[in-house]
């Protein structure tokens, strides 16, 4: 049975191995920086003619300054007080670009001025480099919005071919809007103390790397569409810890994008973060081709975010195994949960998902949207429905294996309201399977349940779990669908009278403990 101490013991087992890999890491990182640091030198880009005016392109000047510090063994390169525009520059090894607290690196508005590695354009490319660090307390300030309309102008003015721009949702793709950092096949990167702002695309992307830190990082990008603050993708050996983020789009996310398989995620430390987002705060996924494994996150503060507290999904054939989340705090957030397999984008197989404990959590659904004050605000639903239930689905043929929910308290507004949307039980045959459809919380439309609705799982502890509807929702707490191994222990429900909170169809081998 899966609440016997077998499982807890794999994940402390999995637990400390990440931690004494994470320490050697850390301090392999840490002893190569400050040896480095010892003996390096600083190169100020003024030196080398740059302005910080906020309108002369200084990208050559910039560059001068990294190329030469690298030339040299490496060193510090400066960007002082002043607003320093540039279009792509490239860090190089042993170099710390270090933005003093008044420096603002800004984008330059003109797309001509970036440049591509691999998929991406980014106002700052690291590629294939080693001991690279970004510091400081500046300001990286991308000038998304006004970018991507430039951007967007360019397609209606001839000059961008169509196969660039997205002509249902009316604006350019996301392989042609420069982010502010993309860090491609490096090792060592050290990210500590900036600022970044208002990117056209995603943020700062990390892609098949080894050892990363970043620290004390505060990400503003409320801009443009595609606004995720970080994103891991086929890296190992990151550490991601006291960072405040305000993302459009998911706020830390890891993926996995190589169908190769040479690549994939492995040993992720994520603790001491503020996120806030108009998608979901925390999220695995949606790209997973290859694997994601021994990831911890935890002391987590969600707060405004439209979509899911917790977001994992396995959904392009890949693994993801051997996760833990706690000690999440999430107020005004429109979904607590949600676990999915499925089979999208040309994948030849459904993902996996298993081993995977969530523990210590506490999450506020709200009756309105909760990110309605915020500039770019989650889509807005074709259908009538009442507010979501945290979900856990596999579909058939690929349950969603040896699941752990514990010391789980989640605050719902309730008003579900049959004459408005409905759902009743008798009819739970109608929920769309949808394997082949985008994974979001909402997707399949109304649910049965207003508490948790789970199906298609084999193995699942709900142990302390508390779930509370402040008014009457006329739904039951909790509907659970093709479930094996199920085993509860202390659950309450508060706030709805009904007789029963469980409703359970092909429910098999199942122990309740009150």
């Amino acid at each position: 049975m899966i609440h016997s101490s077998d499982q807890y013991c794999q994940l402390t087992r999995v637990y400390c191995q990440h931690k004494m890999q994470q320490l050697r890491v850390v301090w392999v990182i840490y002893l190569g920086f400050v040896c480095s640091s010892l003996c390096a030198k600083d190169y100020s880009i003024e030196d080398y003619g740059a302005i910080g005016d906020g309108y002369t392109i200084n990208t050559l000047a910039i560059q001068a300054a990294i190329d030469e510090a690298t030339s040299n063994g490496g060193g510090r390169v400066i960007i002082p007080g002043g607003r320093f525009v540039s279009g792509t520059i490239f860090l190089k090894t042993k170099v710390e670009l270090h933005l003093t607290k008044n420096a603002v690196l800004l984008g330059s508005l003109s797309p001509a001025d970036y440049r591509r590695v691999a998929k991406w354009k980014a106002l700052i490319q690291a590629n294939e480099v080693n001991d690279v660090t970004i510091s400081g307390l500046g300001t990286i300030d991308g000038r998304g919005a006004r970018l991507a309309l430039k951007i967007d102008s360019l397609f209606y003015a001839g000059e961008i071919d169509s196969v660039h721009y997205n002509l249902a949702e009316k604006r350019p793709k996301w392989n042609i809007r420069p982010q502010l950092l993309h860090s491609y096949n490096c090792e060592n990167i050290r990210i500590n103390g900036v600022t970044f702002k208002n990117a056209a695309c995603w943020v700062q992307t990390y892609e098949r790397c080894n050892g990363i830190e970043i620290k004390g990082v505060k990400v503003d990008s409320d801009t443009y569409w595609n606004n995720d603050g970080i994103d891991i993708v086929d890296s190992k050996n990151v550490r991601i810890t006291q960072c405040a983020i305000n993302a459009a789009d998911d706020g830390i996310c890891i993926k996995s994008e190589d169908w190769t398989r040479k690549y994939f995620c492995d040993s992720i430390y994520v603790a001491d973060c503020r996120v806030r987002s108009s998608a979901s705060a925390i999220k695995f996924g949606t790209s997973t081709v290859s694997h994601i494994r021994n990831v911890i996150v935890r002391n987590i503060k969600v707060y405004d975010t439209y979509r899911s507290a917790i977001a994992i999904e396995a959904m392009q054939g890949g693994i993801l195994e051997n996760i833990l989340v706690e000690n999440i705090v999430a107020h005004n957030t429109g979904n607590a949960i949600f676990l999915r397999v499925g089979q999208i984008r040309g994948a030849k197989l459904p993902g996996t998902l298993k081993n995977i404990t969530l523990r210590r959590i506490k999450v506020t659904v709200p009756f309105r949207r909760p990110d309605y004050a915020y500039e770019m605000r989650g889509p807005t639903l074709p259908y009538f429905h009442n507010v979501f239930p945290s979900s856990i689905t596999g579909i058939l043929g690929s349950p969603i294996q040896n699941i752990t929910l514990e010391d789980i308290t989640i605050l719902y507004p309730g008003r579900g309201n049959a004459a408005y949307a409905h759902m009743p039980t008798h009819r739970i045959g109608d929920v769309p399977e949808l394997p082949y459809t985008y994974p979001e919380f909402s997707m399949f439309g109304e649910l049965p349940a207003w508490g948790f609705y789970v199906r298609h799982v084999e193995g699942l502890t709900m142990k302390n779990v508390n779930i509370k509807v402040k008014k009457k929702d006329y739904r039951p707490a909790i509907v659970l669908d093709d479930v094996s191994r199920l085993y509860i222990e202390g659950l309450k429900v508060k706030g709805d009278k009904k007789p029963n909170p469980l409703f359970m169809k092909d429910v098999r081998d199942f122990t309740e403990v009150k």
